[in-house]
């Protein structure tokens, strides 16, 4: 594998630490932003503070997508990350174990980034084994695959599957709603069939979600699409919740089960349940990823980040602005880990 760092040029500035170079404030001068930022700081700014609290601790990175890999995009079929980016998550997934935690449907996320990542998994005596996959949680997490699990006693092996991928390589499935596929399969086609009826509306199917994107309806026809969702939804009500994004409204498996839940999932396959040799970082910019956000200020470890150009609550400790200060933050987080493994 070639072990050469390229990542310095995607940069857009120098790397020094500290605001002058990576300052938020300076480039927005809402006296409201930059109080918020005073509880969440720049993690640009703050990455060689951030840095220092490793100590031998195991770097594990989270990722969102939309939003955070790719930008919000009018086309939700077009959320593609830039090269750069993928470039950044290539480099950053080739020195840390790395999952990428999406409510798009596992499938579409992996046609979306495209790439073969290679991760590597810290284990016993220090060793790291290469992979060919990295982990990838779509369905907000109902629908996890990655390499071989160990016996995890604390969740239903039931929801759990061996398989082979079409490289021959043996994964592990882990999707704990799948016995909701035969309603999700129901709602989505009547969904789709009357909500074609406004204009503009678009019901993608995630597996284990279905999201009704609303940016292209108008707001006169907005009532109707929300009563529509509201009608179906009610039929299902015992089993199926509703939940809001930024211009989407998604229908979900009523169960105890969101990305903090995949988040954990994800550390006790890695073998970092209990242990306190990890440091864990998620980067999102969703509603949904506040509950990754909770579980590690809840363990008391890591970073949550959140990608976020105007104050918003949250349970992050840091912040990013936008998807091109997340590229800065990967550019840099690889460049940190190039120095620390070699």
């Amino acid at each position: 594998m070639v072990k050469e760092n390229n990542m310095e040029k995607w940069l857009p500035g120098p790397q020094v630490d500290g605001p002058s170079n990576f300052n938020s404030e300076d480039s927005n001068g809402d006296p409201t932003y930059i109080s918020w930022l005073e509880k969440h700081p720049c993690a640009i700014s703050s990455f060689d503070r951030m840095t220092s609290a490793v100590k031998g601790k195991q770097v594990v990175v989270f990722l969102d997508y939309d939003g955070t890999l790719s930008p919000i995009v009018n086309d939700p079929d077009r959320a593609f990350m830039s090269d750069p980016m993928r470039s950044a998550v290539r480099e950053v997934a080739r020195l840390f174990p790395t999952a990428i935690i999406s409510g798009r449907s596992r499938d579409k996320l992996i046609t979306f980034i495209y790439i073969i990542i290679y991760i590597y998994i810290y284990i016993q005596v220090h060793e790291f084994v290469k992979l060919d996959e990295v982990y990838y949680a779509g369905s907000h997490g109902m629908d996890i695959m990655g390499p071989p699990a160990l016996h995890l006693k604390s969740y239903d092996g039931k929801y759990q599957t061996n398989t082979i991928d079409d490289k021959g390589n043996e994964t592990t499935l882990y999707q704990p709603a799948k016995e909701y596929l035969p309603s999700i399969k129901k709602i989505l086609k009547e969904l789709k069939r009357r909500a074609c009826d406004v204009p503009g509306a678009f019901v993608e199917d995630n597996m284990f979600c279905i999201s009704v994107h609303y940016r292209h309806v108008l707001d006169e026809d907005y009532g109707t699409l929300e009563e529509i969702i509201g009608e179906v939804v009610s039929e299902y009500s015992s089993s199926f919740h509703l939940t809001r994004g930024k211009k989407v409204m998604e229908i979900r498996p009523s169960i105890q089960w969101n990305k903090g839940n995949a988040l954990l999932y994800l550390l006790q396959t890695l073998g970092f349940s209990d242990s306190a040799n990890v440091l864990p970082i998620y980067i999102g910019d969703d509603k949904t990823d506040e509950d990754a956000f909770k579980v590690l200020r809840v363990r008391g470890e890591g970073y949550p980040i959140i990608v976020s150009s105007v104050p918003r609550e949250t349970s992050a400790s840091h912040s990013l602005r936008d998807t091109s200060e997340v590229l800065s933050f990967l550019v840099r987080l690889a460049a940190w880990g190039e120095d620390a493994l070699s």
